[in-house]
């Protein structure tokens, strides 16, 4: 776990034994709302941290949630997490972590608070935008080039919500029970991928609790899989608000306790455990290990180097890490008789249809949001693309004000008769997306799927544009539509990089990193689980999450994992497995894509592994590898991909342990988990 040298870590042990018991406890939390004390007797900085990860948030009064009101933190708005998931692209990933790490260090940040990996388990969860997929390869496999990008700028990734935090209802007290198979397979592996390959730095626990212990206090969590099982000696920050016990955190817990009061010496890691130690009820040793840790932070993070990272933000550089996230961040759902991409020749007048095409995102969603420098809205970045010699018109179309709902609507349709072509841009907004609380239901707000319906009636090519974070309800109109194109929050650039794909600058390149259902009753955490529960939320469904649970039953969602469109075609031809049996197991697979439309384009070939033999029930397939494959027309490349031992096993909760079983296993190469190209059944 990037090991000091010994003279430093000698040097951490007598900085230690100089310290006094109040200035150790100062070290471990708030004293400001994002930063702790600094030991200013032995030059030992303050850690400071910000929110993330769509961006670095504006500062904030140090004891006060008051803007400062500086023009200092305009700061470049990166897509979310979500938006760089669908982009199935880890060198992205890695170019988005050194952005906003530089961002970070440049604004004297030491923590960056992200990125969010927890399971999409239901598709309500409000917080489902900052976090990534329900699939734990993928997130596994974007989230480690993230944390590796951030920390080259001599900035601290936080993971989070260490662990189960899937619903934002109750989520201060709401208790997640699961089995070990769950935990194990789908909730820990985003986790362990980040400490053990991510190497990050530090990480941060969740508000809930999971089997009964608060996840800021849990022995099971924290000591036990975390730093027993994971070898894991970085720092465990606390959600702020997360720690309800001294004692318990103190030696089961968190090293720094933060929170959203301004009462920085009552915190539970703050004063009640001086008086505790002072008298003789916790051991000062579990202090020393949390300070021991903090300082071993600072001396990855060169905090006492002159030679430590600068840092830049608002940086060129940034903005076109930003805009080429949200091009391969956009997902072509449906495109019926080649609507897409418009042709600049054809279309004279366009009209620009719905609320979501001149609204601004970055300002809103809880924690995640950014004082954007900038912010591209996809009707400014369609006036920019198209320049003067096509005439566009805006029409708002819907509002949350009830009472204009027949006004804007007869307007909308009114220009949508006179025009050449139109876009509808509908969605959600940060009233929906958003920290503190999950959506009701899966359908569009302010009467937006009527007006979809009204559109095209008149203008049955009508192009539909969903922003969200979330899967939404498409089924009044999904099937009238010809084309439809979906953005997760694409940052400060989604705007123009929508138009870019539109007009076919860009070929659409992201597949959904989630499942789209046809209705909410199908998602399993509906019908199988709880949710949200009451005191007590059971993931009864426990493995079949997502598209492990509808390719499983043979429920057919709307938009499968792993889907998208291009406006080019891909053939895959030729696989061929070499498979070793030795006692790790290794499976060398290959196969050609071959780009055979009319236009340069990029694929996502998807790998799944199904195994035919389990004596455990097992997920009907499961992704095991992917690779973002960008083809030239009439180019062939051949992808070589391999699989291990760990990639066929599953976890045993009658033994404890990860297993892998002799027998037949299927290999399965997609361009979706629905779409299947070639497949493979091989033996170990």
């Amino acid at each position: 776990m990037n090991e000091l040298n010994q003279s430093v870590n000698k040097k951490i042990k007598e900085i230690i034994e100089e310290m006094t018991l109040e200035e150790k406890v100062s070290m471990i939390h708030g004293n400001g709302l994002f930063r702790t004390e600094a030991v200013k007797r032995l030059g030992i900085p303050a850690l400071t941290m910000s929110d993330g990860p769509m961006g670095v948030r504006k500062d904030y009064k140090n004891d006060k949630w008051e803007d400062i009101g500086n023009t200092y933190d305009y700061s470049t708005y990166f897509p979310s997490n979500m938006a760089l998931a669908s982009t199935w692209n880890p060198d992205k990933a890695y170019e988005f972590g050194t952005s906003i790490g530089a961002e970070a260090r440049a604004r004297g940040k030491d923590v960056i608070l992200g990125p969010g990996i927890n399971i999409i388990r239901t598709p309500l969860c409000g917080r489902n935008f900052e976090y990534m997929s329900e699939d734990p390869h993928l997130i596994s496999k974007m989230a480690v080039p993230f944390i590796k990008g951030v920390q080259t700028k001599d900035t601290a990734a936080c993971v989070k919500h260490f662990a189960a935090n899937n619903q934002e209802y109750e989520r201060l007290n709401i208790n997640v029970e699961m089995d070990d198979r769950a935990l194990h397979e789908i909730y820990l592996p985003g986790f362990k991928a980040a400490v053990k390959e991510g190497n990050s730095y530090t990480i941060m626990g969740a508000y809930n609790k999971i089997r009964g212990e608060y996840c800021c206090e849990s022995d099971y969590l924290i000591n036990d899989i975390l730093r027993k099982q994971w070898g894991y000696d970085g720092v465990v920050i606390s959600d702020w608000g997360a720690v309800h016990n001294t004692e318990t955190a103190a030696k089961y817990g968190i090293d720094i306790e933060m929170s959203v009061t301004d009462n920085f010496n009552e915190y539970f890691l703050a004063d009640p455990l001086i008086e505790k130690v002072k008298a003789g009820l916790i051991d000062e040793k579990f202090i020393d290990e949390k300070v021991e840790r903090i300082l071993k932070l600072m001396f990855k993070l060169n905090v006492f180097s002159e030679k430590r990272v600068r840092g830049k933000y608002n940086a060129l550089e940034h903005r076109e890490a930003a805009l080429n996230v949200a091009r391969e961040s956009i997902v072509l759902l449906k495109n019926h008789d080649n609507v897409l991409p418009l042709k600049d020749d054809k279309v004279k007048s366009l009209a620009v249809i719905g609320e979501n095409a001149d609204k601004q995102h970055s300002n809103g969603g809880g924690s995640a949001e950014i004082k954007a420098l900038y912010e591209y809205t996809p009707l400014m970045g369609i006036k920019m693309r198209v320049g003067g010699n096509t005439k566009v018109q805006y029409a708002k179309g819907y509002s949350k004000d009830e009472s204009l709902k027949s006004d804007l609507l007869n307007e909308a349709v009114k220009l949508a008769e006179n025009s050449d072509e139109v876009i509808i841009v509908v969605g959600l907004d940060h009233d929906f997306d958003v920290e503190g609380k999950d959506r009701e239901d899966l359908n569009l707000p302010y009467n937006q799927d009527e007006l979809v319906k009204a559109v095209l009636e008149v203008k049955p090519n009508a192009i539909v544009v969903n922003i969200s974070g979330s899967p939404v309800f498409m089924e009044q109109w999904i099937d009238e539509a010809k084309a439809v194109v979906h953005s997760f929050y694409a940052g400060m650039e989604g705007g123009y990089a929508l138009a870019e794909v539109l007009f076919g600058d860009v070929n659409p390149s992201g597949k959904l990193p989630v499942t789209f259902p046809k209705a909410l009753s199908d998602s399993p955490a509906h019908c199988i689980g709880d949710f949200p529960g009451v005191e007590t939320v059971e993931y009864k469904e426990s493995i079949f999450v997502g598209y492990r649970y509808f390719d499983s039953r043979g429920i057919e969602p709307r938009f499968e994992f792993g889907h998208g469109l291009s406006y080019t075609k891909f053939q895959y031809s030729d696989l061929t497995l070499i498979v070793d049996n030795s006692e790790e197991i290794n499976i060398e697979l290959s196969f050609n894509i071959t780009n055979t439309g009319g236009t340069s384009g990029a694929e996502i070939a998807q790998v799944y592994v199904s195994d035919l033999e389990s004596s455990l029930i097992r997920p009907k397939k499961e992704l095991k590898a992917f690779e973002k494959v960008f083809l030239e027309i009439g180019e062939t490349k051949l992808v070589k991909l391999s699989l291990n031992k760990e990639d066929l096993s599953f976890y045993n909760d009658k033994e404890n342990k990860w297993v892998c079983e002799a027998g037949e296993f299927k290999i399965l190469v997609g361009s979706s988990s629905s779409d299947i190209k070639l497949e493979r059944i091989f033996t170990v």
